[in-house]
């Protein structure tokens, strides 16, 4: 159970297998419930376009306590693949993303930050982390140089 007393799915576990062992899904976006009690996933998918994964983030909402809606936090994990520049093959690093944009609703930034950890502490065999509140920080070649520690080609 996280600090905000969200509890993590038992779906969002069989997803993340299915990312990591299964390799039936190139990315898992989760996201809270409407009462913000459960962490639940809102897409798998094996599209390996970037852009299309990153439109999904940009474009997420979330809805206040007035009902109103507005941009939404999400967590993500991406099965990121590089080539090395170095010529040594390609590599595979599971990528748990934190999207909190900068002009989303404050309490909604709240619960999803002090939720993190319960879903990262589920999800086992993630290799980076990065926290992302704006359109660039989740730029393709941005989390390439996270991911890659500058060594992809």
């Amino acid at each position: 159970m996280s600090q905000s007393g969200a509890t993590v799915s038992q779906e969002c576990i069989t997803a993340y297998n299915d990312l990591k062992l299964a390799k039936k899904h190139k990315y898992v976006i989760f996201k809270l419930s409407d009462n913000n009690r459960e962490i639940v996933v809102e897409e798998a998918s094996s599209d390996k376009d970037w852009e299309t994964f990153r439109e999904k983030l940009i474009n997420a909402t979330t809805k206040t306590k007035t009902g109103a809606t507005s941009k939404g936090p999400r967590y993500a994990v991406y099965d990121f693949e590089y080539s090395l520049s170095s010529g040594e093959g390609s590599r595979n690093k599971i990528t748990f993303i934190a999207w909190s944009p900068d002009d989303a609703n404050v309490m909604a930034k709240m619960v999803y930050a002090s939720s993190k950890e319960a879903l990262k502490r589920s999800l086992t065999g993630i290799a980076i982390e990065l926290q992302a509140n704006d359109q660039d920080d989740i730029e393709y070649d941005t989390v390439l140089k996270v991911v890659s520690k500058g060594l992809a080609g």
